[in-house]
């Protein structure tokens, strides 16, 4: 557990094992979102809950750490809050499911172990969201990163890219990096979605 509400995860660690019959229990818990890479890393779970609502780096940036580092475990991400769009970034960056932590300890059981299951689990308005078209961020790009995109978007690498714009492959890492930031995606795979959506491959 990644939660920074003792009472929250002293309640889990004690209704898990009595209502599962002994199949889920507490392995580990940190109240620091940047420990909680490599405290997966070290007690090897199934399954791992993160409160997206914590002291930075935050419970979305422990999600993608947890998946980058520990890629087969199952994140679920939790929050007390009701605005969607935390819940909506923790399903990008990674998380299986969506859980509200204002239901009752009780409630949270059948999703969590349908998760372990292999199941998928979110709330409707969330799943909705998921499937509306990806908002296009309000970016201008200048030639460069136009350039840049389109070969991102193409599947060329870096050295071809370095290439293609006569700068070194650094170079090109840190303008990747920047294009990435501006565009508000992770990945060069975003990028390329991203761009071919929202046409902003044209001139």
């Amino acid at each position: 557990m990644v939660d920074d509400h003792p009472l929250f995860v002293r309640g889990l660690e004690l209704l898990l094992p009595a209502t599962t019959r002994g199949r889920a229990a507490v392995v580990g818990s940190t109240n620091d979102a940047a420990a909680a890479a490599s405290l997966v890393s070290r007690c090897l779970p199934d399954l791992v809950l993160v409160d997206l609502y914590m002291p930075p780096p935050g419970g979305v940036r422990a999600v993608a750490a947890i998946r980058r580092t520990s890629p087969r475990v199952r994140v679920v991400a939790m929050s007390g809050a009701t605005e969607p769009e935390p819940a909506l970034d923790a399903l990008r960056a990674g998380a299986e499911a969506f859980l509200p932590k204002s239901a009752e300890p009780e409630e949270l059981l059948p999703p969590l172990l349908a998760v372990l299951d292999g199941w998928a689990v979110l709330p409707a308005v969330l799943l909705r969201g998921l499937l509306r078209p990806a908002r296009v961020p309000p970016v201008d790009l200048d030639d460069d990163e136009k350039v840049l995109l389109r070969a991102i978007a193409g599947g060329n690498g870096t050295v071809d890219i370095a290439d293609r714009l006569h700068v070194s492959e650094r170079t090109v890492k840190r303008m990747t990096a920047a294009l990435l930031r501006k565009l508000r995606v992770s990945s060069r795979a975003e990028a390329a979605a991203l761009a071919g959506h929202a046409g902003l491959l044209g001139d």
